[in-house]
């Protein structure tokens, strides 16, 4: 039976909860309308009726499908007005879009994942997908940056994750505060501190342009191969079926052939850390 959903329309979902995670960045929790699920990496277009709408990429688990979390860092117009709901209030969800993460082909292996910032809202999705299949993976290690110890979002994340079998978690900040007590500096540093079987494990980034840029050059030098890296990108994602431009990487849009894409396709793109 052919999907009559109007693909142009947004579902009207309500929201339930705002989780304040950092100074700059909230989680709203949805309940859709109408039956809604994504594949982990996949994003959507998050709106405001009269106001607009911007990009994410769910943090919630694929595998939960009666509600939707949604991380929001307030960077212009339309983030700074959804900052300012509360609870009640009803917002729109269009898609999902674009390709996730192919969780299939991380089974057997370790996993080696580099966040930064609010890039670890995909990632959140991804730590609950490959939690369903830890029996099938070998480990998972996530090296995640923020720039203040206020700035890194998810804190209760870690302690589970570090109390979870098969998972280890290693933060560190640019700039610490008295009660800091792990690791200073770029986010790359960290994988100094991990002992990795290059000749059965893939890496995932996800974070600011420049960050990906030097942590894909570092996982590079350690040995990593150009198919074993997978980026989630960030481009300016409008209309989200690859009709409108504004997400053009070359040959690619973003908003259909990624965002989440392996280094090997996309590393000859002189645009792919703009």
């Amino acid at each position: 039976m052919t999907d009559k959903r109007n693909i142009y329309k947004p579902i009207r979902a309500k929201l339930t909860d705002v989780i304040d995670e950092s100074p700059l960045i909230k989680t709203f929790v949805l309940i859709p309308e109408e039956e809604f699920s994504f594949r982990t990496g996949q994003f959507i277009e998050l709106s405001v009726d009269g106001i607009g709408e911007a990009p994410f990429t769910p943090s919630s688990s694929p595998l939960v499908t009666d509600t939707l979390e949604v991380t929001v860092m307030k960077t212009g117009y339309v983030t700074e007005y959804m900052h300012n709901l509360k609870p009640g209030v009803y917002m729109g969800i269009r898609g999902p879009y674009g390709r996730g993460y192919p969780v299939d082909n991380f089974l057997g292996k370790e996993v080696l994942i580099l966040g930064g910032g609010c890039g670890l809202a995909p990632i959140r999705s991804l730590l609950y997908a490959l939690e369903d299949v830890k029996d099938n993976l070998e480990r998972v290690i996530l090296c995640y940056g923020s720039k203040t110890p206020a700035d890194c979002i998810y804190k209760p994340l870690f302690n589970r994750l570090n109390n979870t079998s098969k998972f280890e978690t290693y933060r560190t900040v640019d700039k610490p505060d008295e009660g800091w007590n792990e690791s200073v500096g770029l986010v790359t540093n960290l994988l100094s501190k991990i002992d990795i079987d290059l000749k059965n494990s893939i890496a995932v980034v996800c974070g600011p342009p420049i960050m990906m840029k030097f942590g894909t050059i570092r996982l590079l030098e350690m040995g990593y191969k150009d198919d074993e890296i997978y980026l989630s990108m960030e481009k300016n994602m409008s209309c989200g079926l690859g009709k409108c431009g504004h997400c053009m990487m070359g040959e690619y849009f973003v908003c259909k052939d990624g965002p989440v894409f392996v280094y090997s396709e996309i590393k000859d793109r002189p645009e792919i850390w703009q």
